[in-house]
C-alpha cells in the first residue's frame, strides 16, 4: 500500500522544524519536495527566458533613473530592486477586471514600470472574454517583458458547473490556457469546499500540464467575490493553522509559490488579522508565499513589518506608488523616509 501523500509531508515537516534556523520562515531546502511528474514553467522561468531568448526584449535590463548614477537619479539614496528573475520583493499585478486593458495600456504599464513587475492576473474568468487574437497580444506582451501571465480563480467555475465529466473540463481547461500561452492556473476554493487530497490532486494535474499552480488560501469563506462584508462576516473564519497546513502540504507536493487571500484578513474586516499573517511567515519563507494587498494602505503596512522582501499582489493602477515605497524614496508618515534595506 503507498504511503499517503499527507504522512509524507507531515513526516518531512517535523524534520524540517527540527533542524529549522533562526529567522522567519522556512528554508525551502529544507524541505522534502515531491516533484510533478512533467517539468512546468515556473515564475521566475519567464523572466529569465524573455531575457535571454524574447526579440523585443533589451539585451539588458532597462536602467531606471533612480538606478542610474551617471546621469540620472543614482545619488539619491534608495532601496535597488533586485534584478529579475527574482523570488523576493515579487509583484504581481491585476490586469483587466476592475478597468479594461488592451495591448496599449498594458504596453505603457510595462514600457515604464516593467522592472517591478514580475506576474500578471487575469481576475477570475475574465480572459474568456476576450478574443482569442487580443489575449495572445496581451501574454506575448508580458512574456517579452520578463512578466509570468496567471488565471485568476476560474477553476471554481470550472470544478462546480462541468457536468458528469468534471476531470475532462479540468483538462480542456488547462490545456487550452497552456496553448494560449499562460504560464500559472491558480487554484482557489473561495466559494467551494473542496477536500484537501482533492485539492492536491488537482495541483499535481496542472504540473502534469506543464503548468505552474499556484493555490490561493484564505480563513474567509465566500472570498475572491464581491461579497458583502457583512455577509462574510456571518460566513465566520477558519482557523490559520488550517491554512498554514495546507500550504505546507502544498509545497511539499512542489508548489513553488502559495497566495494569501486578503479577505477576512485585511479586507472587509473590521479589525485587521495581522495575528494570521504572523503565522503564516513563522512557518514560511519570504519565497514561498505571496499576500494580496490590493490597498495602499495595506501593503504599506507589509513593508513596514516585513520590509522590501515580501512578495505582494496589487492592482497594476498600483505599481508605481507600490515600487517606490519598495525603493523607499516615497510613502506615508509610517513609511517615509523609514523603508531601508543593508546589502553592500
Amino acid at each position: 500500500m503507498a504511503t499517503p501523500l499527507r504522512s509524507v509531508a507531515s513526516t518531512a515537516l517535523r524534520q524540517a522544524r527540527a533542524c529549522k534556523p533562526s529567522g522567519m520562515g522556512t528554508l525551502r531546502s529544507a524541505r522534502l519536495v515531491t516533484k510533478p511528474t512533467t517539468s512546468s514553467r515556473s515564475f521566475t522561468a519567464t523572466a529569465a527566458a524573455a531575457t535571454s531568448s524574447s526579440p523585443s526584449s533589451p539585451s539588458s535590463p532597462v536602467k531606471t533613473l533612480i538606478e542610474d548614477r551617471d546621469s540620472g537619479f543614482g545619488f539619491v539614496r534608495h532601496n535597488p530592486a533586485p534584478p529579475k528573475p527574482r523570488t523576493r520583493s515579487v509583484t504581481e499585478i491585476r490586469g483587466p477586471y476592475y478597468t479594461v486593458m488592451g495591448p496599449r495600456y498594458l504596453s505603457d504599464v510595462l514600457e515604464t514600470m516593467g522592472p517591478y513587475v514580475d506576474g500578471l492576473k487575469f481576475a477570475g474568468g475574465s480572459f474568456s472574454l476576450f478574443s482569442e487574437g487580443s489575449l495572445r497580444q496581451l501574454i506575448d506582451l508580458a512574456h517579452a517583458n520578463g512578466v509570468y501571465v496567471s488565471t485568476g480563480g476560474w477553476i471554481e467555475h470550472i470544478l462546480a458547473s462541468s457536468g458528469g465529466d468534471v476531470g475532462g473540463a479540468v483538462d480542456k481547461y488547462l490545456a487550452k490556457c497552456k496553448d494560449l500561452g499562460f504560464d500559472v492556473i491558480e487554484l482557489s476554493t473561495g466559494f467551494l469546499s473542496l477536500p484537501p487530497d482533492d485539492w492536491l490532486r488537482l495541483a499535481g494535474r496542472v504540473h502534469d500540464a506543464g503548468l505552474e499552480p499556484k493555490p490561493e488560501l484564505g480563513i474567509q469563506f465566500g472570498a475572491g467575490g464581491d461579497t458583502a462584508a457583512a455577509e462574510l462576516e456571518s460566513l465566520g473564519t477558519s482557523d490559520p493553522s488550517k491554512l498554514i497546513n495546507m500550504a505546507e502540504q502544498f509545497l511539499q507536493a512542489g508548489v513553488e509559490r502559495v497566495m494569501i487571500e486578503s479577505e477576512g484578513i485585511t479586507e472587509n474586516v473590521k479589525t485587521w488579522r495581522t495575528d494570521v499573517i504572523h503565522s503564516v511567515l513563522s512557518e514560511l519563507s519570504f519565497e514561498e508565499v505571496m499576500f494580496e494587498a490590493a490597498d495602499p494602505a495595506v501593503f504599506n503596512w507589509y513593508i513596514r513589518e516585513f520590509g522590501v522582501d515580501v512578495n505582494l499582489f496589487v492592482d497594476h493602477s498600483q505599481i508605481v506608488q507600490l515600487a517606490g515605497l519598495r525603493a523607499g524614496i516615497w510613502g506615508k508618515s509610517d513609511t517615509f523616509g523609514k523603508i531601508t534595506t543593508f546589502r553592500p
